[in-house]
């Protein structure tokens, strides 16, 4: 019966993958915190890392103009907010 439950199991991951797939979804990003993961497109995820690429070039300018005043966190805020319109599902699990 253990044998019969993996086959089904792995179809049903494949049927997923293949759903995926067909929805562009392409590209896995884990939460940094809790290791969640979630399917991107590739535009989802190219603003996924940009968010975070931002992010530590704020934390570096913050370094030299003080705490908040890097021009990089707009540009992070507007990141986070893409995904709360677009894709807030995505938004919950990665960025939240």
């Amino acid at each position: 019966m253990v044998h019969g439950t993996r086959q089904n199991n792995r179809k049903e991951l494949m049927e997923l993958e293949e759903q995926l797939k067909a929805e562009g979804k392409t590209e896995q990003r884990k939460n940094r915190f809790s290791g969640q993961s979630y399917m991107l497109t590739k535009e989802e995820a190219t603003i996924h890392d940009h968010i975070f690429i931002d992010e530590q070039i704020a934390t570096l300018e913050d370094l030299k103009y003080g705490t908040g005043n890097s021009k990089y966190w707009n540009k992070v805020r507007k990141g986070l907010d893409w995904f709360k319109r677009n894709n807030a599902s995505a938004y919950m699990v990665l960025l939240d």
